[in-house]
């Protein structure tokens, strides 16, 4: 399975992204996934995840009430971005948990593949 990221963009500090994970490959059934981000210089931080089925959501704090995690089936995830701040300028990345897990899974080594990631910038 390979995940690949978009939607990212230059946008100012209010404004709204979409960003969107589209899975590839043998996909067989749905997979826990998640977003991270990681700011320059910094270590890559957990934003928010769904479960395998889509029922259950869990958010960072900084994300609660802003952003919100969806998912398209198998085969797609969203990260709706709302309000967004310069200090949520990052790469962002969507990971998937192979191994079957229902999730959703917070932590970095829950995560077995990883997208290529997605510049989100927010001016002042």
């Amino acid at each position: 399975v390979q995940l690949q990221a978009s939607g990212g963009g230059l946008v100012q500090a209010g404004d709204s992204l979409r960003l969107s994970c589209a899975a590839s490959g043998r996909i067989f059934s749905n997979y826990a996934m998640a977003w991270f981000r990681q700011a320059p210089g910094k270590g890559r931080d957990f934003v928010a995840a769904i479960s395998w089925n889509g029922d259950s959501t869990y958010y960072e704090d900084f994300a609660k009430g802003r952003f919100t995690i969806s998912r398209d089936g198998a085969k797609r995830v969203f990260l709706q971005m709302n309000s967004l701040k310069p200090e949520d300028t990052a790469v962002y990345y969507c990971a998937a948990d192979l191994r079957g897990r229902a999730g959703p899974l917070a932590l970095i080594d829950d995560y077995d593949t990883w997208g290529q990631g997605t510049q989100v910038t927010v001016s002042s």
